[in-house]
């Protein structure tokens, strides 16, 4: 099974999260049509409204963006995510894209969204990947507990049926991506979740790869789980690059300095991954060193 090539992802590949945010980082929070900024109640008041799908859309990741702690806040975002209807990628701005958005928006919004992890749990069994790969990665941010084991049910099948190639599109059976970042963050380190994870440093994709790898950092500790993000920092691949940079931060590794400072990527993308190595990671090099680093990169 052959990585992507640029093409194929264009058409039909749903970007990770390492992807997305770095473009969505860079978005405002401004209305489809209208280009004007939107506060906290515009954005509230777009959700609760049900006849445009487009405004519900950036209502959702408003919220989200902004950490909002509106009362109303995630009880729309539930009855947003509750709306999901049959993928339709010719849609638009269309209702499962909405619940998607509502998905990653309660993500942001412990502790407040531990009340949508039933709906969310829920979302990981729909039909549309894409839902749940948001679902998977919104209670791996919520730190859900109780996601573990469905989790682990559906990659149980290992890299030849969960991590397989959907007919025609470069799209995996399931977003294996999300679904391993979402075990390493959530921190249960029992022997059958690592068993279930470790198949998946073997898979063709470089990004499953480095999930996995970070993954089993996260949850074990064991240095030899570094190894194969610091070779993926080596990669021909920019995108490849990007994601073992965030997976080296993600799981706090520090290790990884060096490597980190010197990889062929954006200087933004090094900072995020060293700031990273000091809220998530502990040890030496200590914190005084990170900062150094960091400050050479400036």
């Amino acid at each position: 099974m052959a990585w992507p090539d640029a093409a194929e992802q264009h058409r039909c590949y749903e970007p990770s999260r390492k992807d997305r945010g770095i473009g969505q980082d860079r978005l405002t929070a401004m209305g489809p049509m209208t280009g004007e900024p939107i506060n906290e109640q515009e954005a509230l008041a777009r959700l609760r409204q049900s006849d445009d799908p487009s405004m519900q859309y950036y209502g959702a990741w408003w919220l989200g963006r902004n950490r909002s702690r509106h009362p109303e806040s995630v009880p729309l975002l539930i009855a947003a995510l509750q709306q999901r209807r049959p993928r339709d990628p010719g849609a638009g701005i269309e209702e499962n894209a909405v619940a998607r958005n509502a998905a990653r928006a309660l993500g942001k919004l412990a502790p407040a969204a531990l009340a949508a992890v039933p709906e969310l749990l829920a979302a990981l069994g729909d039909p549309d990947d894409g839902l749940r790969e948001a679902a998977a990665r919104a209670l791996g941010d919520l730190g859900a507990t109780e996601a573990v084991a469905p989790i682990c049910a559906r990659l149980a099948g290992g890299p030849a049926e969960a991590g397989a190639r959907q007919d025609g599109c470069p799209r995996l059976v399931e977003p294996c991506e999300a679904l391993l970042e979402a075990l390493g963050d959530i921190g249960v380190a029992e022997p059958d979740v690592l068993t279930v994870i470790e198949p998946f440093t073997r898979h063709d994709w470089p990004l499953i790869r480095s999930a996995a790898a970070r993954a089993l950092l996260q949850l074990s500790g064991e240095p030899r789980w570094a190894e194969p993000l610091l070779a993926l920092l080596g990669d021909s691949q920019l995108q490849v690059r990007r994601a073992a940079l965030m997976d080296l931060g993600a799981a706090g590794w520090r290790p990884a300095v060096d490597a980190i400072s010197t990889t062929l990527a954006e200087n933004s993308l090094k900072l995020i991954a060293l700031r990273g190595l000091i809220e998530n990671g502990s040890g030496e090099p200590g914190d005084d060193a990170l900062l150094a680093a960091m400050d050479a990169l400036l």
